[in-house]
């Protein structure tokens, strides 16, 4: 698969699909004869991972030690898994901070709204 249609099925611009090759968030990709990138399975499934965990904002320097490690094989799996399980309770604590911001929300809404409710009575007493 060519970068053009990895770009297009992964919604990312080419120029981030080269630069996560180049700075290591991606093992090399094979090339055609022509030189152009061919992207295989094993390339798809390292860019949708590298994707996903970019929208979690890991950083760059954790994702590149994590590809790193996994790229040596069985002998990092434990320093490889480790990695995802520190990233999983970094995203853990987002979704918290995100929960308790929800809430706080609501309560924010529910308090105009029961103000906006306070005003209609006003204003029917009024009349």
């Amino acid at each position: 698969m060519n970068i053009r249609t990895v770009s297009e099925k992964f919604d990312l611009p080419a120029p981030t699909l080269r630069y996560y090759e180049e700075v290591g968030l991606i093992p090399p990709v094979h090339r055609n004869s022509s030189g152009y990138r061919d992207y295989d399975a094993i390339d798809l499934e390292w860019v949708n991972f590298a994707k996903c965990m970019r929208e979690t904002d890991i950083s760059i320097d954790v994702l590149k030690e994590y590809a790193l490690l996994a790229q040596q094989g069985e002998q990092t799996e434990e320093q490889s898994k480790q990695i995802l399980i520190e990233q999983q309770h970094v995203l853990e604590q987002k979704m918290q901070a995100l929960q308790n911001t929800h809430d706080f929300l609501d309560t924010k809404i529910a308090t105009y709204e029961q103000h906006a409710k306070q005003m209609e009575r006003i204003s029917e007493k009024l009349k």
